[in-house]
């Protein structure tokens, strides 16, 4: 494996056919990203890569530029049922972006067809277009194997291979699919890995199918993008909702997407803004495919302020002008905030992101700090503030209501200790990356006085879904 040097450039200095610069010049992109101008020789050149790079960093543009000039300066005849180019995504709303985006790229070229394949919708339209024989195909997993099962599909015929965002298909738990799949393409193909992060288990994917990668890493693991401003405010569970319905009364929190841990909290969330006057949606995987594109159009749109979304939308939602992003519930996993937070400051623009943290996950917070290797300042708010202190707040839940009254090993599970029948281990999972956090955080920040943040630096502040449920 061999690492390529990063070096920012111009798409005109890159090899590019005039057409792929005509189509970019259009959309108004002249500088390549990091990610862009490390990979895009190499892949021009045939080699295999891996792109360890976070969300909004321009990934889809590093592979589908080569993807679309190697294909088209090799043309072949469209054959029925059999593309060229494989590009495997973990969600709905990922798959639709990048199919969207290569058909902006392929704007000026001649002929290519382009489809994009997952579950939630009909089969027909997609087996259709397939019949029909298209050149490049975005698929989730699941749909295509079922696809491929139907006889619809035949992936004999790839000659590149991406897996896009593979860490979080190996979060969904994908790993046996993509197996399957990589199983029946050529094993003679140009293999590309794009991910967030690299575990053991995605090191062994490249291992097993990628050749003498060229590696471009643009920043390191599990690090938040600099232009994020990052607070957190210590809150009992029981405030959240008025917490966030106090930050969100200033106009200029224009556009923003609360993450909760859980589809039913991100529902009663949503439902509570409506209440209040403010234009929000839920989005994750029980909503049908039609009610998260809605969402979506809507929140693009500016008709909806707020889309309140459970990590299923951390990495496939592409929204330009994202202000602020809250994590209403922290994640377990510690990666998950760095994706989460990601959905702004994106293509170089400022964002915020303000974690509300409840005595009970600070754990969840310690570990974030440790895994991003910084401390998050404190927001001090002392109309919503806890004392700080290992406190369990009683008769609540994680999406602010009240909770059902639990039996007391029920009670014992929920707080990671062994209720002696071989449960209540799952705090015990809780990944954490080494040891290398400061020992002490910075002070709070009161909202007012001499040397302090105000609203006004906030943007007042500062102006896993189910397995396979993609299928």
């Amino acid at each position: 494996m061999s690492l390529a040097k990063v070096s920012v450039t111009q798409f005109s200095d890159l090899g590019l056919a005039a057409p792929l610069l005509q189509a970019l010049a259009t959309i108004g992109h002249t500088i390549p990203t990091p990610i862009q101008s490390g990979a895009i020789p190499s892949l021009l050149g045939g080699r295999d890569l891996i792109g360890i790079a976070q969300t909004g960093t321009g990934k889809t543009a590093a592979f589908g530029l080569p993807m679309l000039q190697r294909l088209t300066a090799n043309p072949h005849p469209r054959r029925a049922k059999r593309p060229r180019a494989l590009i495997l995504a973990p969600t709905r709303e990922l798959a639709s972006q990048i199919g969207d985006s290569l058909k902006q790229l392929a704007q000026h070229l001649q002929g290519v067809r382009i489809a994009v394949v997952f579950g939630g919708v009909g089969y027909r339209p997609q087996t259709d277009a397939l019949a029909r024989g298209v050149d490049i195909l975005i698929a989730c997993p699941g749909r295509l194997l079922d696809l491929v099962e139907q006889k619809a599909c035949d992936l004999t015929g790839i000659e590149i291979l991406v897996l896009d965002e593979a860490d979080r298909m190996l979060d969904m738990g994908f790993i046996h699919a993509i197996r399957r799949i990589v199983a029946l393409v050529p094993k003679e193909r140009q293999t590309l890995l794009f991910s967030a992060t690299m575990p053991t288990e995605i090191a062994g994917l490249a291992k097993a199918y990628l050749r003498n990668p060229e590696r471009v890493e643009v920043t390191p693991q599990a690090t938040t993008v600099e232009k994020i401003d990052q607070q957190v405010v210590h809150v009992d569970h029981t405030k959240k909702s008025a917490l966030l319905a106090h930050l969100l009364g200033d106009a200029r929190w224009a556009r923003t997407i609360v993450f909760t841990r859980t589809k039913h909290g991100a529902n009663r969330v949503a439902e509570r803004l409506e209440k209040q006057g403010i234009a929000a949606s839920a989005i994750h995987g029980n909503k049908s495919q039609t009610a998260r594109e809605k969402a979506l159009a809507g929140f693009r749109a500016g008709e909806l302020r707020v889309l309140v979304a459970t990590d299923l939308a951390a990495r496939g939602i592409d929204v330009q002008g994202i202000s602020h992003v809250v994590n209403f519930d922290l994640p377990h996993e510690p990666e998950s905030y760095v994706h989460r937070i990601g959905r702004t400051a994106r293509a170089g623009a400022s964002g915020t992101a303000i974690a509300f943290c409840a005595p009970d996950e600070r754990s969840m917070l310690k570990a974030i700090e440790r895994t991003t290797r910084q401390a998050i300042p404190v927001l001090a708010l002392p109309a919503f503030a806890v004392p700080p202190g290992p406190q369990t707040p009683a008769g609540a839940r994680e999406d602010g209501a009240p909770r059902h009254r639990q039996s007391r090993p029920q009670q014992r599970q929920r707080n990671g200790k062994s209720n002696g029948h071989g449960q209540g281990q799952q705090r015990a999972k809780t990944s954490y990356a080494p040891k290398s956090a400061p020992r002490h955080r910075p002070p709070s920040r009161p909202i007012s006085g001499g040397g302090s943040s105000s609203l006004a630096d906030i943007g007042f502040l500062r102006a896993a879904p189910p397995r396979g449920q993609d299928r």
